[in-house]
């Protein structure tokens, strides 16, 4: 535990706190590299759920040896970033943040890899990109987009049992309260697709989604699902039909919740001129389960591409 708590502080005493959405909320962000990359050398990762930016700390050294300007931040009610507990969580607001933060550190354009969540943040932001939404600071724009697993085609998407019941709005605010780690573990690897993952990534998932009032907002965190079901077919969807910006679809094939078949309906339905990269022995916490398949498969896109 004090292992897990040390690493922890040494990730965020790396970071610092951002205002966002015109001062209202502070977001933890880090920033790794050159702060005067070009953006074609310029990474932007968008972390999923239950996790935050810490989930990427495996990977970072090996993506500096390609990018050499990383930013990272914890989205909202995520990580070490405010969790208000009375709030309307949605992607759309996360994806407003997540511009946020890019502009306050002078962002023109960049690479974004986006897992889980973010993946559908991704989908907004290639939506708000289409529409020339985002405004003259962003005029070198999305130089590619990397999607690895999440639930971007929800009817494909296999909920585990305490997602389905977090989403119901009588039992989830109680079992938000009485959520314990042991539970917690079990969902983590279920959704996984095996035990493999080291368990003190999953120890310190559960302790920086616990972290602040994260024992109050988990099931408001969770509602970004029904943001799928609401936004996926009319608005994100057709944004990436319509995108002109390169497409990766990098997936681990032992993903219990957003399985192989995701990535196949995007590259047959949705993103035909998409490259297709998939991982046979990782799962849905891709980069947390096999850091080296991962940066592999990652690298491998960029360097070819």
């Amino acid at each position: 535990m004090e292992k897990m708590k040390s690493l922890m502080a040494l990730w965020q005493k790396s970071g610092e706190m951002r205002s966002v959405q015109f001062g209202a909320y502070e977001v933890f962000c880090k920033q790794v590299g050159d702060d005067h990359a070009s953006s074609d050398k310029t990474l932007l990762l968008l972390h999923g759920f239950p996790e935050s930016s810490y989930s990427y700390h495996q990977v970072i050294d090996g993506l500096q040896s390609h990018f050499d300007r990383i930013i990272l931040f914890d989205f909202l009610g995520f990580g070490s970033s405010d969790k208000p507990i009375n709030h309307h969580y949605n992607l759309m607001e996360q994806a407003q943040i997540a511009l946020d933060v890019w502009q306050s550190f002078g962002i023109k354009g960049g690479h974004l890899i986006a897992h889980d969540m973010g993946d559908s943040v991704a989908t907004e932001l290639a939506a708000l990109a289409n529409e020339y939404k985002i405004g003259n600071w962003f005029s070198d724009g999305f130089q590619s987009i990397t999607f690895t697993n999440g639930g971007m085609v929800i009817e494909l998407s296999e909920l585990r049992i305490l997602q389905k019941l977090m989403l119901n709005p009588i039992f989830g605010p109680f079992l938000s309260r009485i959520s314990r780690y042991r539970t917690f573990k079990q969902q983590v690897y279920s959704a996984n697709g095996n035990d493999k993952m080291e368990e003190i990534e999953v120890k310190t998932m559960w302790t920086a989604f616990r972290a602040g009032n994260g024992n109050k907002i988990g099931h408001r965190l969770i509602q970004y699902i029904n943001d799928r079901y609401r936004y996926q077919n009319s608005r994100w969807l057709p944004a990436l039909k319509e995108t002109e910006t390169p497409i990766h679809i990098c997936w681990g094939e032992l993903d219990n919740v957003a399985p192989i078949s995701i990535a196949e309906k995007l590259m047959v339905d949705i993103c035909p001129k998409a490259t297709l990269t998939t991982m046979p022995n990782t799962g849905h916490f891709c980069q947390m389960d096999h850091p080296n398949e991962w940066l592999k498969s990652i690298l491998q896109y960029y360097q070819n591409n």
